[in-house]
């Protein structure tokens, strides 16, 4: 199946949560070394453990994944994860913020604010992600990313390990693609194409 890809998007939102660590991780091992769009991670973990996530995240890897420091210059084809309970947050002026301010949805890091955030920065050169989860967080960020123009994809819900994320987005805007795990890696390797012209 190959894609209409244009070589306008500029970054990558991807949020998930339970159920969709083997969707992240067989993206990451399939996207090349040199993807040139830069990758934002938001997915929903244990609070209080600290390592292990990203190791696991980039045993199967092409790319570095890290974890951001706050105000930190977003690089091109650079792969940044939300750290164990802080929200990550995309600013004008090319950088990352984060921050422990409350929950939402019972989550932090919470996708609707990457999503949102990101959304606000790159408008309708976002592409946004959203895979296996358990509640509804990512479906209003989706409806943003949505309203700026951007491309919104969902894990297709007859995949997904539980189906209530992709569900909720799939009731709060209207989706682009829906897609499996497969289907995602192939559409991101078309945009590889795409963006080396």
């Amino acid at each position: 199946m190959r894609y209409q890809v244009s070589n306008k998007y500029k970054a990558v939102v991807i949020g998930g949560s339970a159920g969709s660590f083997q969707g992240i991780t067989q993206i990451l091992a399939n996207i090349p070394k040199d993807f040139p769009l830069p990758m934002f991670l938001c997915l929903h973990r244990l609070k209080h453990v600290r390592n292990g996530f990203v190791e696991a995240l980039s045993i199967k890897s092409n790319k570095i994944v890290a974890e951001p420091f706050d105000k930190e210059s977003v690089k091109k084809g650079g792969v940044y994860l939300a750290p164990a309970n802080y929200h990550l947050c995309l600013e004008l002026g090319n950088t990352l913020s984060l921050s422990t301010e409350e929950l939402v949805n019972n989550s932090r890091p919470a996708i609707d604010l990457t999503f949102e955030s990101a959304s606000y920065v790159y408008r309708d050169k976002l592409i946004g992600i959203l895979l296996s989860g358990a509640n509804k967080d990512g479906a209003y960020g989706m409806m943003k990313i949505k309203e700026k123009g951007g491309m919104t994809i969902i894990q297709d819900p007859q995949e997904s390990m539980i189906n209530a994320m992709p569900n909720a987005a799939l009731a709060a805007t209207k989706i682009d693609h829906i897609l499996t795990v497969n289907e995602i890696v192939n559409f991101l390797l078309e945009l590889d194409k795409a963006c080396r012209g």
